[in-house]
């Protein structure tokens, strides 16, 4: 069996020699310097990360031998080298094998898929080459405005279409030119069933939270995806915990898939967790108080239900916090307003349900608490992902009530991580950013 370092070796060859003999517009590395100097580059981030996303073998993204328009948005979108899961992902995938990938929330991800994809798209045909599909609606407009970005100095078309949008415009958009699309399930069926999202042509499949796609919330629509979809075709698979679904799913529709694992631990290093014991009556008192010591960048708070998420977004704002709210019962335009907004910085806390567990990426956040503790121990999992994103610091703290206690226990003993008895102080080192004085910034050295 070919290892991991000879395989990933010999596409790097493979690629190098293409690009000498056969493929005008690659980089070449010797012939073609300046054009880096040229970039928009955003000002590096300083921030310190973690092994999780530092952890790597020190590969550069021009290796992979991309499409010189393609390596313009990943610098230019500020991403400087490969983390540890691109670095695994990213030449296997470009050498057509289907990939199962386990890694953690916030190392990345979304990268180690788009990349491939946008390099093997073929600009000049007219159809549909790649489908990615996600579990809801924001983390589809997410990771399509990713891949916007990445694309933005090639002339792929990339389209999201997902539920509580007007399916008529989405008709119109998909007749015109569109080469990759970011889906929720639903949706996507619909427009194939209609015969308006024409699969002949789809080498390409995206499968991003596979766990929760293929939950009893999805029941049999990945297959009916797949029935629709070349028979020759990859598959890529991402899920940070890997139920027997997925096994089941794998076994089914890969093909000899490549399988890396980034999981030797399920939380991650940056997040550090606490929780306090409380009664149900003193959890708004208790959460004020947190406000009042916390350095709080960005703050998600998670209830366990919509109504709850309601009333304490009212509670909060009525204690004189800026506090917005999101959940799955709110009209779709309202949601994305929400989330945008709370990307953009202009409010620091936002109540939501677990509608905005799954992968939302929101870096400025450094505070989850759980005002409401999950049942589930891939729920928290997903929540307290939420805070150190992408190797960043960040901590989760967890209201317990006397009901809770032996969730609280089992969690801990599933996932094998400690959540520590909340102290009198949280050292801010912990959670709130540190600079690293080694980076230097772009527009000094310049």
């Amino acid at each position: 069996m070919m290892t991991e370092s000879h395989l990933t070796n010999h596409i790097a060859l493979q690629g190098k020699n293409q690009m000498n003999n056969t493929a005008p517009g690659k980089l070449d590395m010797e012939n073609e310097v300046g054009w880096k100097s040229k970039l928009r580059l955003p000002p590096p981030d300083r921030r310190i990360k973690t092994s999780d996303v530092t952890d790597t073998k020190g590969n550069e993204f021009e290796e992979y031998c991309l499409k010189r328009d393609l390596l313009m948005g990943i610098f230019e979108k500020g991403w400087e080298k490969p983390s540890p899961i691109q670095e695994a992902s990213i030449p296997i995938a470009l050498s057509g094998k289907d990939v199962l990938a386990r890694a953690k929330n916030g190392t990345g991800k979304t990268g180690a898929y788009s990349i491939p994809v946008l390099e093997q798209v073929d600009a000049s045909k007219d159809h549909i080459q790649a489908l990615v599909i996600v579990p809801t609606r924001e983390l589809a407009l997410q990771t399509s405005q990713i891949c916007i970005e990445l694309a933005k100095h090639m002339n792929v078309r990339v389209m999201v279409t997902t539920g509580g949008t007007n399916l008529r415009d989405d008709i119109l958009r998909i007749y015109q030119k569109v080469h990759v699309i970011i889906a929720t399930p639903g949706r996507i069926l619909d427009l194939m069933d209609k015969n308006v999202a024409n699969m002949d042509n789809c080498k390409i499949l995206v499968l991003d939270e596979a766990d929760k796609l293929l939950s009893q919330d999805f029941k049999g629509m990945l297959d009916h995806v797949i029935s629709r979809l070349p028979h020759e075709r990859q598959i890529l698979l991402y899920s940070a915990t890997f139920p027997l679904t997925v096994k089941q799913f794998m076994e089914k529709h890969l093909k000899e898939p490549y399988e890396i694992n980034l999981m030797e631990e399920l939380t991650l290093k940056g997040v550090t967790q606490y929780y306090a014991f409380v009664q149900e009556r003193q959890k708004v008192h208790c959460l004020n108080t947190l406000f009042s010591k916390l350095q709080i960048n960005q703050s998600i708070i998670f209830c366990n239900s919509t109504q709850r998420v309601e009333l304490l977004a009212k509670k909060i704002t009525e204690l004189g916090y800026c506090c917005y709210y999101i959940h799955a019962k709110m009209a779709q335009a309202h949601r994305n307003r929400v989330f945008h907004d709370f990307r953009a910085g202009l409010c620091r806390n936002l109540v939501c349900s677990d509608l905005f567990t799954r992968g939302i990426d929101v870096q400025a956040v450094n505070v989850v608490i759980n005002f409401d503790f999950p049942k589930m121990a891939e729920t928290y999992l997903h929540r307290i992902g939420r805070s150190g994103r992408f190797g960043h610091l960040g901590i989760a703290l967890n209201l317990i009530t006397y009901e809770d206690r032996f969730a609280l226990h089992r969690i801990e003993q599933e996932l094998g991580t400690e959540i520590k008895p909340i102290p009198k102080v949280i050292d801010p080192d912990l959670y709130v950013a540190k600079l690293d004085e080694s980076i230097e910034d772009a527009n000094v050295s310049k």
